[in-house]
């Protein structure tokens, strides 16, 4: 079994790496964290205020995504999930699911490239701004501060992309190390 779970901003190359790797590898299973579909500001304030950045709705998703998730690696599978995640959720979900090995990559790019990939790749000029660029920022700086995985895709060809996350998936995934100050895994 292999798990590899890529966070990052809209516009940094997340979605085109898992599409490209569900059409030309089935035997993965290859999940998006949007499909679930992004609820009214309404529906997410259900959920609380607490856990920014990223907030309790997002948290709650995660948790739900990785509970789904951990049958399948029991059942031998190999699992891309990609989304927009705070990496302190994903660590503290597979904590809660006794998830002990998996892969976290930040995936991201510059501004100029989120901006046009966003603009005119996307055609979502509504998401090429500034709280968007910070998010991609604090989502850099948690992946640093926690040790993990950063894919820089600006100017990386699609293909080296995919066959770099192919190679996480196929090398057997590292023991998430335990942080026993805050006792979750990192």
């Amino acid at each position: 079994m292999a798990l590899v779970i890529m966070t990052g901003a809209s516009g940094s190359g997340k979605t085109a790496i898992a599409k490209t790797i569900e059409e030309s590898h089935p035997s993965i299973t290859v999940l998006r964290f949007d499909t679930i579909g992004i609820p009214s500001a309404d529906v997410m304030a259900t959920f609380g205020s607490g856990h920014m950045p990223g907030g309790a709705w997002q948290r709650a998703m995660t948790f739900r995504w990785l509970e789904g998730i951990a049958p399948m690696l029991v059942e031998g599978k190999t699992v891309l999930f990609e989304g927009q995640m705070r990496i302190a959720f994903i660590r503290e979900a597979l904590a809660a699911f006794k998830i002990e090995k998996a892969r976290i990559l930040c995936v991201e790019c510059d501004d100029a490239t989120r901006l046009r990939r966003l603009t005119h790749d996307r055609l979502q000029p509504e998401l090429a701004n500034e709280s968007m660029m910070g998010w991609s920022r604090y989502l850099h700086r948690e992946a640093l501060e926690a040790g993990y995985e950063i894919l820089d895709t600006t100017n990386l060809p699609l293909s080296d992309r995919v066959r770099f996350v192919l190679s996480l998936l196929e090398d057997h995934p590292k023991p998430i190390e335990r942080d026993e100050s805050h006792s979750s895994p990192r």
